[in-house]
């Protein structure tokens, strides 16, 4: 079974950037919404890919220009 939820290593799988990277964001209140459940700090997939979606939005050039 597929948990909606999401572990710092877990989206270091997905994205290639470092599980220390997506701690240290959530202890800066930056990058998509997270929790904390018990000792384990928790993010719910579908905001961290919301999160994603919009960094993309906001970085994308124009891919037509060659």
């Amino acid at each position: 079974m597929d948990s909606e939820f999401a572990g710092a290593r877990d989206l270091e799988g997905l994205t290639g950037i470092k599980a220390s990277t997506w701690r240290y964001w959530a202890m800066l209140g930056a990058g998509p919404p997270s929790f904390k459940l018990g000792r384990r700090r928790l993010w719910r997939k579908s905001q961290a890919m919301a999160w994603i979606a919009t960094q993309e939005a906001a970085t994308t050039t124009g891919g037509d220009a060659l």
